[in-house]
């Protein structure tokens, strides 16, 4: 962990951590956040939050797609273990989520914005559970309070709305404030209008370089700032919250509104990472995906420099938002009490190594943001520091019940607490690798491509120095050297001088594929105790007699009986 800059002050006063911010972008990258060393976005709110606390270099979402690595981080575990691998797939009524674990430790846990959950309605008729109940209601929500709901999307199309209740609460503000038509989402915060009064859909990427045709502070990333506002200010002084403020840009439509418009142009989009190379990959998976409809039109210079200074502009927008809600919490006195953590459920393509959107396991697409500010005393060693430890969301989980007093349940939450690194007990925690998972069984490409729901299950494993993934497609692996090559743009897994590598962290993949993720029951210490319960209860499997466990056999020892023959009857009748 590197020294604080000598130029960075520790807020004044500073108490135990008693309420936690958690907010999560929506398809933010790493590098377009200042503080992580690219010139791309100025972004002096977050740098503003990395100089609070720490940031983490080698954080990792654990997936690359929108609902899995939200579920994972709102579970703590890993793909593998929750199931919901792909957005549309619900999440087990039986999975346990960040909102119970911080209810148990006795704090509420709120939402404003984004989960893309899926509720599990077959669990809940197999299960009798009324989902119009107060636990209904939870479990529907990925275990999140509602302040509100709002998944950022509400298109429609031939097969009609993709969500019923997208952008309801939002879509009845902007109606309230004058905007027109059913869905002002979409006509007004997601598109431009051209000189003779045209609605220019903020779906076609060629409209996104003009501007969102809505006043600013109307747009989605104020509103939703505000509303989290709104909730801090009249929460219950009596009780401690964690609030998670998702804001669901710089998702996709990439249109953002004056002045941010015009911002950025051509000139500022940064040079795509990619070669020639890794276009032609035999991977059949990752073939396909350069070579379908969104990696061809992304790979696109024209696109690139159509989308890319909107994106950007998207960016400035949250990060000048952040700002707000900062000064906000500094004036009313919330900094000294309150936990801020700020992390992106995964990055975007943005035509990098031939690819758009994310799905995929480079670091462009699952290596996050993440920046922790505590307030306690303890985490004062470590302000304006980095950290270098192989972080994974499913750690803020556990981060969050122990900031609430709780004890991280293990047999259920997989990640490890962050407290040790945020006040300077450790640099590192006790782990050698991040994994990162997708299901694509699911997708409109597994179709395509004819696969089975098997063999579109893909796994990523890295450590500091190489990064393998894995398909069970008959695909060889992808290998990346990510010293020597850390933008990932040749692939050495057919390279027979790597075979050893690639033995190596398929070793580390097994044995982390081997841990016990469903023995959910019973707890670590309930499990230490049950080793010696044969003692106490009297099971004597394999003693020769009397003379070697006497402590096991106390109660079969110097009894009297009589034969069967003096005392055994029939039955009357």
């Amino acid at each position: 962990m590197n020294s604080p800059p000598d130029d960075i002050e520790s807020p004044k006063t500073m108490t135990e951590s008693r309420n936690i911010l958690f907010i999560m972008y929506d398809q933010l990258r790493r590098d377009y956040v200042s503080c992580y060393g690219k010139d791309i976005v100025d972004t002096p709110n977050m740098d503003r939050l990395a100089a609070m606390g720490v940031r983490f270099d080698r954080a990792y979402a654990q997936a690359p797609v929108c609902g899995a690595s939200r579920m994972s981080c709102y579970t703590g575990r890993y793909v593998g273990s929750h199931g919901a691998g792909w957005n549309g797939i619900p999440l087990s009524v039986g999975q346990k989520t960040m909102g119970e674990h911080l209810r148990d430790a006795g704090m509420d846990c709120w939402l404003v914005g984004k989960t893309h959950m899926v509720p599990d309605r077959a669990g809940f008729e197999r299960l009798g559970i009324n989902p119009e109940s107060r636990s209904g209601q939870r479990l529907a929500e990925c275990g999140f309070d509602l302040v509100e709901r709002d998944d950022g999307l509400n298109p429609e199309g031939a097969g009609g709305r993709y969500d019923d209740r997208g952008a309801e609460t939002y879509n009845a503000y902007l109606r309230a404030r004058g905007y027109p038509g059913e869905n002002p989402w979409h006509d007004y915060a997601n598109s431009a209008l051209d000189e003779d009064g045209n609605i220019l859909s903020g779906w076609f990427l060629k409209y996104n370089n003009r501007p969102a045709n809505i006043a600013e502070q109307d747009s989605e990333t104020p509103y939703m700032t505000r509303r989290a506002i709104e909730f801090i200010r009249t929460a219950p002084a009596d009780r401690p919250w964690c609030l998670h403020l998702s804001l669901i840009k710089p998702h996709w439509p990439y249109i953002v509104p004056e002045p941010y418009a015009s911002l950025y142009g051509p000139e500022d989009v940064p040079e795509a990472i990619r070669s020639g190379k890794e276009f032609e990959t035999e991977h059949s998976i990752l073939r396909f995906m350069t070579r379908g409809r969104i990696g061809s039109t992304f790979s696109r210079e024209e696109v690139r420099q159509t989308v890319i200074p909107a994106y950007m502009g998207l960016v400035k927008q949250c990060d000048d938002q952040l700002g707000v809600l900062l000064d906000w919490l500094e004036e009313n006195r919330h900094l000294d009490r309150t936990m801020i953590v700020l992390t992106s459920d995964h990055g975007d393509y943005l035509g990098d190594h031939w690819l758009g959107e994310k799905m995929f396991f480079h670091d462009t697409s699952v290596r996050v943001p993440l920046l922790v500010y505590d307030p306690s005393p303890m985490a004062d060693s470590t302000r304006g520091t980095v950290s270098d430890a192989l972080i994974e969301q499913i750690d803020l989980a556990p981060t969050f019940v122990a900031v609430a007093g709780g004890t991280p349940q293990a047999q259920w939450l997989e990640g490890h607490s962050l407290l040790p690194i945020l006040h300077g007990d450790v640099t590192d925690l006790d782990r050698d690798c991040v994994i990162c998972e997708v299901d694509y069984s699911a997708s409109t490409f597994a179709g395509a491509l004819k696969a089975g729901v098997r063999g579109m299950i893909g796994v990523m494993i890295a450590d500091k120095s190489w990064k393998l993934i894995q398909f069970d497609s008959g695909d060889a692996p992808l290998l990346f050297d990510l010293v020597n090559d850390p933008d990932e743009l040749t692939d050495l897994g057919r390279d027979p001088a790597y075979a050893d590598t690639v033995a190596a962290m398929t070793r580390k993949l097994l044995h982390w594929a081997m841990r016990p993720s469903q023995r959910v029951t019973l707890s670590h210490d309930a499990l230490l105790r049950m080793r010696e319960m044969a003692v106490p209860l009297g099971i004597a499997v394999g003693v020769w007699d009397e003379t070697v466990m006497p402590e096991l056999t106390v109660k079969y020892r110097d009894l009297k009986g009589k034969p069967w023959q003096e005392f055994r009857h029939e039955p009357d009748g």
